[in-house]
């Protein structure tokens, strides 16, 4: 039976703002890099929110054309 206190996942990573570790992060922004690794910068829920940030999933859509 599961136990329905059981929290859901959540990711940890590295805050690209306020430099520390924390719990919660999403993607803002990525970077491309033709023939090298990319590259992300994630914020914190607390610095999305001082700064106005826009999470990366959250972003409208813009076609290529």
């Amino acid at each position: 039976m599961k136990d329905s206190t059981q929290a859901a996942p959540m990711s940890y990573g590295w805050c690209s703002w306020h430099q520390a570790a924390a719990a919660g992060v999403r993607l803002i922004n990525f970077q491309e890099q033709g023939s090298g690794p990319g590259g992300g910068t994630f914020a914190c829920g607390t610095c999305i929110e001082t700064h106005g940030l826009i999470p990366f999933e959250d972003q409208p859509c813009t076609p290529v054309l």
